[in-house]
């Protein structure tokens, strides 16, 4: 049981540290969507285009499969991701724009 105990840490941090790694690229994500939805908004194109959507459906599928992960949970998880860019949007389109910061915010930075 002793050497099962290190093992389990070890395997947890990892997973921390995916975790981690997952919040992160997702606020990068979310900085992108929001510029895109300041673009929209200026330019009076509609929250949501489902077209893209789909098409972005169809290759998280395929990456999931690529990756040994059920396409199923990959479409829910994108379909909860693309819920929330559309909530930002149209917050923005009425006038909120403090969602999240601009990814050109980050330019000082690098």
């Amino acid at each position: 049981m002793n050497d099962v105990n290190p093992e389990l840490l070890s395997l947890r941090q990892s997973i921390d540290n995916v975790d981690a790694a997952i919040i992160h690229m997702l606020a990068e994500r979310f900085k992108f969507t929001q510029h895109v939805g300041r673009l929209k908004a200026a330019n009076g194109l509609p929250s949501s285009d489902p077209a893209r959507e789909q098409v972005q459906i169809e290759r998280l599928r395929e990456l999931a499969v690529e990756s040994n992960l059920d396409p199923e949970f990959a479409e829910k998880f994108l379909n909860f991701i693309v819920a929330e860019v559309i909530h930002h949007h149209e917050r923005i389109r009425n006038g909120d724009d403090e969602i999240v910061a601009d990814p050109s915010d980050d330019a000082e930075d690098a």
